[in-house]
C-alpha cells in the first residue's frame, strides 16, 4: 500500500527538519509558502497537512496562514489540516479550527503529541473516504447473466430477487435485448421451481396457425400431418416456469384460451376431450405497449390484468450510463479468450463512438458488434470502423480522478482503462493518479485484474482486463 501522504507548510528549516525524520511512515511533501504548498495540494492531494500560521511574507501575523489553509482546503476539501501556532496564541488556533482546520498544535511542538493528533486525523480521512465508498459503490446484481453497476438496473434485480420466491404471474417490460429473457430465467432459477422445467416461447415469432398446437399440444389426427401425440409448452413446463416472450403478438383466438388456462390451469390438447390439470408459473414479456394495445382492442383487456399482477420495467442500456463501457469490456475479453484473439484493446475512436451510440438493439446489438469486430478486427487494438458504428467526437468526460465526484470514479476509471488498452501506467497518466493509487482504487470499485495476466503493480508495462462485477 502507498504511504499516507502528509503536507508540511513550515517555513523554519529547522522545524522542517525535525518533521523529516518525525513521520517515517508518511510521505512528506514539505514546503515554505503557500503558493509551494498549493502547487502541491493540487498535484498529490495530500490526506494531512500540517501549517503553520506564522508564513512569510508575514511570519509574525496570521493572515498568510489563514489564507494558505483556506485554500488548501479549496483544492483538497477532504484535506485534515492541523495548524501550528505561536505560544499564547490560543484564540487563532481556536478560530482556525472554526475555519475548518481538525486541530492545532502550540509551539515549542512537542513531537510525540504532535504525531498522535496527525495519526487521528489520517485514521479520520480513512474512514471518511470508506463511507464515501461504501455508499457510492454499486450493489452486486444478484443475477448471475446481469452485468450492470447501473441503480435502476440494480433495483430490477432486487426486484427479481424479491418476486423469485411469489407464485404469481409477471411482466417483464423493455425494449428488444435488453435482457428480458435473463431476468425470466433467474425468476425461475431463483425460485421454487428452480428443478423444474423452464420452457421458452417466442409467441411472435411462430405463425398464428402452428402456435395454438405449440403452446397446448395435439392429438393424434387432429388436423393433417398430426400423425403423433404431441405435449404443448405449456403442458411440457408443469411443476415449472412457461416464459411467454412477446406475448404482445399473440393472437386474439389464443388469448381467449390463454385466459382461460390462466383462470383454471386446465388445458385440452387440440382434437383432445381430456382436461388436463397442469401447474405452471407464467412469466411474459414484451417490447410493444401492452395498454395501447389494450385500448385498441388488439389485446384483450381481462388477459392483461390477469397477467400484469406485477410489471418490471426494464431501462434500455442508453440509460444506463456507464454500463456501455462495463459490458463493452465484459463482451471484447469473453469474445477474445473464446476466439483466441490477441487484440490489446480499443482505439479512443472506438469508446468515442461506443459511448456516443444510443443502441437500439441495447445489449444484444452491443454483443454482436463486440463479436464481429474481435473476429473480424485485423489492427492490434478495436476500431469503431471494426464495430460499424459511425466515428464520433470524444464524449470530453474528465479523467481527472481529483476532479471527479466519488459516484463517478467507476466509470471514468473503465474509460481510462479502455482508451489505455489495459495498460496501467497509461490510464494512471490519464486519471492523474499514480499507479499504485489506481491499482488501490480498482480494488475498491470492484475492478479486477485478469488472472492470467500476471499482474504486478510494480512492473511498468502492465495491462489489465477490467472485469466488474461478473462472478
Amino acid at each position: 500500500m502507498a504511504k499516507p501522504k502528509l503536507l508540511i507548510v513550515e517555513d523554519d528549516e529547522g522545524i522542517a527538519s525535525q518533521y523529516r525524520w518525525a513521520f517515517p511512515e508518511y510521505e512528506l511533501f514539505i514546503t515554505h509558502s503557500r503558493q509551494q504548498a498549493l502547487t502541491v495540494s493540487q498535484k498529490e492531494a495530500p490526506d494531512v497537512a500540517l501549517i503553520d500560521l506564522g508564513l512569510p511574507p508575514d511570519p509574525d501575523g496570521v493572515s498568510e496562514g489563514f489564507a494558505t489553509l483556506e485554500q488548501i482546503q479549496r483544492v483538497v476539501p477532504d484535506i485534515k489540516a492541523i495548524v501550528v501556532t505561536g505560544n499564547g496564541e490560543k484564540p487563532n488556533a481556536l478560530r482556525a479550527v472554526s475555519n475548518g482546520a481538525y486541530d492545532f498544535c502550540e509551539k515549542p511542538t512537542e513531537i510525540q503529541v504532535l504525531r498522535t493528533i496527525v495519526d487521528r486525523a489520517l485514521r479520520l480521512r480513512r474512514l471518511e473516504e470508506e463511507n464515501k465508498r461504501l455508499a457510492a459503490l454499486p450493489q452486486r446484481s444478484p443475477i448471475e447473466r446481469i452485468i450492470t453497476a447501473n441503480d435502476a438496473m440494480l433495483k430490477v434485480c432486487r426486484d427479481i430477487e424479491k418476486l423469485a420466491a411469489a407464485n404469481v404471474p409477471v411482466l417483464l417490460l423493455g425494449e428488444s435485448g435488453t435482457g428480458k429473457e435473463a431476468l425470466a430465467h433467474a425468476l425461475h432459477e431463483l425460485g421454487p421451481r428452480s428443478k423444474q422445467p423452464f420452457v421458452a416461447i417466442n409467441c411472435g415469432a411462430i405463425p398464428e396457425n402452428l402456435l395454438e398446437s405449440e403452446l397446448f399440444g395435439h392429438e393424434r389426427g387432429a388436423f393433417t400431418g398430426a400423425v403423433k401425440q404431441t405435449i404443448g409448452k405449456i403442458e411440457g413446463a408443469n411443476k415449472g416456469t412457461l416464459f411467454l416472450d412477446e406475448i404482445g403478438d399473440l393472437p386474439h383466438p389464443l388469448q381467449v384460451k390463454l385466459l382461460r388456462f390462466l383462470q383454471d390451469q386446465v388445458i385440452e390438447r387440440i382434437g383432445g376431450r381430456q382436461r388436463i390439470q397442469v401447474d405452471v408459473r407464467i412469466v411474459s414479456a414484451t417490447n410493444v405497449g401492452l395498454e395501447e394495445r389494450v385500448q385498441s382492442g388488439a389485446f384483450r383487456n381481462d388477459l392483461f390484468y390477469r397477467m400484469n399482477s406485477v410489471t418490471v420495467r426494464i431501462p434500455p442500456l442508453r440509460q444506463r450510463g456507464g454500463d456501455v463501457m462495463l459490458l463493452a469490456n465484459y463482451f471484447f475479453g469473453r469474445f477474445s479468450r473464446e476466439f483466441g484473439r490477441t487484440i490489446k484493446g480499443f482505439t479512443d475512436r472506438a469508446v468515442a463512438a461506443i459511448t456516443s451510440h444510443t443502441w437500439p438493439g441495447n445489449v444484444r446489438e452491443l454483443e454482436n458488434r463486440m463479436k464481429r469486430a474481435v473476429i473480424m478486427a485485423e489492427g492490434k487494438l478495436l476500431d469503431a470502423g471494426d464495430l460499424e458504428l459511425e466515428p464520433a467526437e470524444d464524449d470530453g468526460i474528465g479523467l481527472d480522478l481529483r476532479s471527479a465526484r466519488t459516484r463517478a470514479e467507476r466509470e471514468v476509471i473503465q474509460i481510462a482503462l479502455a482508451r489505455s488498452n489495459g495498460t496501467l501506467s497509461t490510464a494512471a497518466r490519464l486519471l492523474g493518479v499514480s499507479r499504485p493509487t489506481l491499482y488501490g482504487l480498482m480494488e475498491l470499485h470492484g475492478i479486477e485484474v485478469e488472472p492470467t495476466r500476471g499482474f504486478d503493480p510494480s512492473t511498468p508495462d502492465t495491462t489489465v482486463a477490467s472485469k466488474l462485477d461478473m462472478e
